[in-house]
């Protein structure tokens, strides 16, 4: 009996052993996925710290836990060599869907695409998958233009206030603007933003910054503060720190963040902020995967698919009335009656623009090939998801053009 029961004890631990064994973890998994559930995973530029990666992370863990597949995260990989290792990586480990969630990384993840044909890869921002020629490489973005103009009209709303109550710093209302590179997409960002503001306050101009860094903190707080001394009366950003909003709070200056409101860091100056809600894109993409269809090349959001979003507007900061505001301009932007980049609402160089070709192929000529400006306004993402507005219009004062 002795004998059965020191038997019986042996195999109980061998079994728990075991169990403890297999399912065992990776470095970045998040939670979700039963047995037989497949793997996706994620590649991130940084991590939490950066509102830009924070907000990929989020609605990558909401598709997952929606869909049910296992998530495989790996985070703080530099746009080089090392994104095409860790995507190799990732399809070692058995991901039949790989996502990317920074420019940089597309020609790595194209060159993975390449080697692991079995396996969907996806360039979140990224320009190249209409020319690669590569049935299993994707690009996606979503009209965050069309967010940015919303949140700039928030910010109009502000500067009139403070035009009214005559508490600007000068004589017309002024914006700063911190920005990361000289991209289109950084372009296409600061001018909607400007378009909105000038929407509300007409006379109004926007100085920009710049930093080389899609995250450096100090160097955003730096911009920031530039821009504040500079006179101006509110300052928004395309950069992914706590850096401008800070400055702003110290400062006592109006902010509007973007990627995600900054509310705890600055909350007597945070406004609002315009994002992009990835999670219905990855929703999309993982069920075709699943499904075994096949999904677009080049996919963009809007506001109808629910993935350009405002988050929650600071009503102890914000000018009276922008709720309602905001409301009645959205509306306009889904029913087509506003149009972000309506031609008779800017110039270049003092005149108006009817015709305009665009780099929208983004291959390796360069080339403004496109046609873009047709029935009155500049079409922004609808020939390609990713942003192509690079035009330096009037009111628009850059500091620096170094990035």
């Amino acid at each position: 009996m002795k004998k059965f029961l020191a038997l019986l004890l042996s195999l109980t631990m061998v079994m728990v052993m075991l169990a403890s064994c297999g399912g065992g973890s990776n470095e970045g998994s998040g939670e979700g996925g039963g047995e037989g559930a497949i793997k996706v995973g994620l590649i991130t530029l940084h991590d939490e710290n950066s509102t830009y990666d924070l907000n990929f992370l989020n609605g990558f863990q909401e598709a997952c836990e929606k869909t049910g597949v296992e998530p495989i995260i790996k985070k703080n990989v530099p746009e080089g060599q090392e994104c095409y290792d860790e995507a190799m990586d990732l399809v070692d480990q058995g991901c039949k869907l790989i996502f990317s969630d920074s420019f940089g990384h597309q020609d790595f993840m194209l060159q993975a695409a390449k080697e692991a044909s079995d396996v969907q890869f996806v360039s979140c921002t990224g320009d190249k998958a209409l020319v690669a020629g590569v049935d299993n490489y994707h690009n996606a973005f979503a009209s965050i233009y069309e967010g940015r103009y919303l949140a700039g009209v928030a910010a109009g709303m502000k500067l009139k206030e403070l035009q009214d109550a005559g508490k600007l710093k000068g004589d017309k209302p002024k914006m700063g603007y911190v920005g990361a590179f000289t991209y289109a997409e950084v372009v296409s960002g600061y001018t909607s933003f400007y378009l909105g503001a000038k929407s509300i306050v007409p006379d109004v101009t926007m100085d920009v910054t710049f930093t080389g860094s899609w995250y450096d903190e100090t160097a955003e707080k730096e911009g920031a503060n530039k821009l504040i001394q500079g006179g101006c009366d509110l300052i928004s950003q395309h950069a992914d720190s706590m850096g401008a909003p800070t400055a702003c709070e110290e400062a006592g200056i109006p902010d509007v963040s973007y990627n995600g409101s900054t509310k705890s860091a600055a909350p007597n100056t945070y406004i609002i902020s315009s994002r992009i809600n990835w999670a219905p894109f990855y929703e999309y993409a993982i069920t075709a995967v699943q499904n075994g269809e096949s999904f677009d090349t080049n996919w963009t959001g809007t506001i109808d698919t629910d993935s350009v979003q405002l988050t929650e507007l600071n009503e102890d900061v914000a000018a009276e009335g922008t709720a309602d505001k905001l409301e009645e301009v959205k509306a306009g932007l889904k029913d087509g009656s506003i149009h972000v980049f309506d031609t008779s609402t800017f110039t270049v160089k003092g005149e108006k623009l009817d015709s305009y070709k665009a780099d929208v192929e983004a291959d390796e000529k360069y080339e403004h090939e496109t046609e873009v400006i047709s029935d009155g306004y500049f079409h922004e993402s609808e020939y390609r998801s990713a942003p192509y507005f690079d035009l330096q219009i009037d009111g628009i004062n850059l500091l620096d053009t170094a990035f």
